[in-house]
């Protein structure tokens, strides 16, 4: 990917990761949400760090199916909620029991555990709050809006992979790209069709197979990447400790293919993305971000 490429995307990120920054610190604010332990813990967890790349996905795909940004950002304020609190509670002991997220404490780190856990309660109830509450699109995307996130963020989309992982019962890559798809590429699909739907209430089946075969090969290629950089990255770059999946030996990507593979396996499905929404108008930069997914090291 070319400099201007990259320039492209990461402006573009940086651009939106600003707007979205902002509106998130009105929700969180301590108008909306409080001034208690919990509510402090939240906004430590949810502001002031990230690349808010699914916010991105869903400001972009409301853009893409001619949606304006207003309509796009509650829903992108909300997914930004389960992510933080899916984030709060991998970090728990009883969970990857990490120290660090973000180059700083964990949330149970600088909170402890309890709270920690109500933070992460807060952030995902505040998020269908926050989504019930867009008045910029009709009641039927509203309704379409909260089932996919909850759909997807639930038993059978993210909390169901948390739970595959935790079971361990990893023996083949097969098992390991059905945790993936659910733990990793399900909040990325409700990123997407949520901003689809923040653009349109009268889905389309092409369209939402399209979406979904982008969301879920960025996905995995995300997912792979972040094995990768569990093993050639440093805690300085990374934000949080190297070597955690080896520690708490997880299986990743790498128990199954060389590093090599890995790296052509991510290659394989950026391509297969890009593919899957190339032919719609404006798609350029969703189609760069699937690559630039690729170089970052972090």
């Amino acid at each position: 990917m070319d400099n201007t490429a990259t320039n492209l995307v990461e402006n573009a990120l940086r651009e939106a990761a600003e707007k979205v920054e902002l509106a998130l610190a009105g929700y969180l604010s301590e108008a909306y949400t409080g001034n208690t332990v919990v509510a402090e813990a939240m906004r430590y967890s949810t502001l002031g760090g990230g690349k808010r790349i699914r916010a991105f996905l869903v400001l972009e795909f409301c853009r893409l199916f001619g949606g304006k940004e207003e309509a796009a950002m509650p829903f992108a304020c909300a997914l930004e909620c389960v992510h933080a609190y899916s984030l709060i509670h991998d970090d728990l002991p009883c969970m990857d029991d990490d120290d660090l997220r973000r180059g700083k404490p964990s949330c149970h780190k600088k909170f402890g555990e309890a709270e920690a856990l109500l933070a992460g309660d807060g952030l995902l109830t505040l998020a269908f709050e926050i989504a019930a509450s867009n008045v910029y699109v009709s009641h039927k995307s509203v309704r379409l809006a909260i089932s996919e996130l909850a759909h997807e963020a639930g038993a059978v989309g993210m909390v169901g992979g948390q739970t595959l992982d935790l079971q361990g019962n990893v023996s083949t890559y097969a098992d390991l790209k059905e945790i993936y798809l659910k733990k990793t590429s399900a909040l990325i699909r409700a990123a997407c069709l949520l901003g689809y739907f923040a653009a349109c209430d009268k889905p389309s089946k092409r369209d939402i197979d399209s979406i979904g075969l982008y969301a879920d090969a960025i996905g995995l290629a995300f997912q792979i990447h972040d094995d990768i950089l569990d093993v050639k990255s440093d805690t300085a770059t990374l934000g949080k400790e190297v070597g955690s999946d080896e520690k708490n030996n997880k299986k990743t990507s790498l128990k199954f293919m060389k590093l090599e593979d890995a790296e052509e396996e991510e290659t394989l499905l950026t391509l297969l993305a890009v593919e899957a929404i190339s032919e719609y108008p404006k798609s350029e930069i969703l189609c760069k971000l699937a690559i630039w997914l690729l170089s970052r090291n972090k």
